[in-house]
């Protein structure tokens, strides 16, 4: 038997054992349940308050909210591909899942691998933005002070409890919250724009010069980060109502959502205080600058809203980021990826407790040596290892849209050229630009420091090889060319 494109992988069920097929997941969840699962975990006032203005101070500007717009069109071109297979792949899932039904096991492990990498160093990060924003807000309501990295600890404790009892946020408390967040930015942007911000609405959102300006490619790493998650519509195609229908379509409007509202939102904020009063804004106090302005535009008890409505924000982005990493080792160790041991669920609470505190040991001990090194909580080890979730996720993207092409290069399944060739192709293509873009400004990101910005690039190419090596002495076979089903 020979190999096609986009044949089954003869080693799937090393990946996703009969057992579990056995227990799919039920649901009817339509186009708008699943969008707002999806912006849910995204987090929408984080990104505001949190990397939209560390992305002013030291991407483009003005300019960096047309970053969102650019994002948004190359994505959907990668939607359009990624839709198009969504029905092919027999086990709804994450990036790997169709990268295997491609590539073969042995490159699926391998991005497994910097998946968690990438999630990993994504939940990290926050913690630097929880810290202040905690000690912030403790200060507000005449709390005490402490240095960024207790308050930090002390989210990380309860984190940890969490995620080893395996209790998760009600879905009901986290609508509500969802829900608020949305309506206080979407109060006020209408209110900056009605007031035509403070020296007219900002113009660097359609100004060539502005757009290109500083570092496009720091602005374009924080819009990256801001998509994270979007994938995720592709994980409820079991529980969704006509899949085949309602995962495109919720796919698309996640994006478009996203988009729209990101760039809005960060075009209000720098008309908020006009372009060149943004960017220093943004530079001296980006982790209270989304604070500063509601209080100057809609008055300081929806400021107060705003500040613990982005705290809950995080410590909800932190909690969904941590379960989603301990459940991937957790089925990477049960599939002889990863020790044993972290695959054996919790006695009582039926959670991967010990794939959890594992990952909170390695988080600990980076939180630690942020401390012991002087860092920034926001400007780098927020930045630094958001740098590492960027390159991380574009690298997904990459081999994802590869995978795409592969699969459909000797037969369309029934799909247009464009859906299948024509718009993967050139979303592939924006993707590669993206990430060429991005590489060239990551030494900036890291304070100039070609070095870290190749630990950046090194982690991540570690965690690949890793993930191939162990696959490879599994006894995983590569997927080569030329086979048929």
């Amino acid at each position: 038997m020979t190999d096609t494109p986009g044949a089954p992988v003869a080693s799937t069920e090393q990946l996703h054992p009969p057992a579990a097929e056995a227990h799919r997941l039920r649901g009817n969840l339509g186009v708008v349940a699943i969008v707002f699962m999806v912006l849910a975990a995204a987090a929408p006032l984080g990104v505001i308050g949190g990397p939209v203005p560390i992305a002013i101070a030291t991407g483009n500007g003005a300019g960096f909210p047309a970053t969102y717009i650019v994002a948004t069109l190359v994505l959907l071109l990668f939607a359009v591909g990624f839709t198009a297979m969504t029905p092919f792949v027999p086990q709804a899932g994450a990036f790997f899942s169709y990268v295997n039904r491609s590539w073969g096991l042995r490159t699926a492990i391998g991005t497994a691998f910097v998946a968690v990498v990438t999630y990993a160093a994504m939940e990290t990060a926050v913690y630097g933005l929880l810290g202040p924003q905690l000690n912030a807000l403790s200060g507000t309501f005449g709390g005490p002070q402490f240095p960024w990295w207790i308050w930090a600890l002390l989210a990380f404790a309860v984190i940890t409890y969490l995620g080893y009892r395996n209790i998760e946020l009600s879905s009901r408390v986290l609508g509500v919250l969802l829900v608020a967040e949305i309506a206080v930015v979407v109060l006020l942007d209408v209110v900056i724009i009605a007031r035509g911000g403070a020296d007219g609405l900002s113009t660097g959102i359609a100004d060539p010069a502005a757009i290109t300006s500083g570092a496009p490619g720091i602005g374009l790493l924080f819009a990256i980060i801001s998509f994270l998650g979007f994938e995720a519509t592709a994980i409820f195609r079991d529980e969704a109502h006509d899949p085949d229908r309602t995962i495109p379509r919720a796919t698309y409007s996640a994006l478009i959502l996203v988009g729209v509202f990101y760039a809005i939102s960060s075009w209000a904020l720098i008309s908020a205080w006009g372009d060149d009063e943004a960017i220093r804004v943004a530079g001296e106090a980006p982790d209270t600058m989304l604070v500063d302005t509601a209080r100057i535009y809609v008055g300081t008890i929806t400021a107060d809203v705003i500040q613990v409505l982005f705290v809950t924000s995080l410590f909800a982005c932190i909690l969904s980021f941590h379960n989603v990493v301990s459940r991937y080792l957790f089925a990477l160790a049960g599939r002889g990826f990863l020790p044993q041991r972290f695959a054996v669920p919790h006695g009582r609470h039926g959670s991967p407790h010990r794939a959890s505190l594992a990952l909170s040991a390695v988080i600990a001990v980076l939180v630690v040596a942020a401390v012991v090194t002087g860092l920034d909580p926001s400007a780098q080890f927020y930045t630094w290892l958001s740098g590492i979730t960027t390159v991380g996720v574009l690298g997904l993207l990459v081999v994802t849209s590869t995978a795409v092409l592969r699969f459909f290069a000797a037969d369309p399944r029934g799909h247009s050229r464009w859906r299948v060739t024509v718009a993967p192709a050139a979303g592939l293509i924006g993707l590669i630009a993206f990430f060429v873009l991005i590489l060239t400004n990551l030494g900036s990101l890291v304070g100039g420091s070609a070095l870290l910005a190749g630990v950046v690039v090194g982690v991540l190419v570690v965690a690949f090889a890793a993930g191939v090596l162990l696959a490879h002495r599994r006894g995983a076979r590569p997927h080569t060319s030329g086979s048929t089903e």
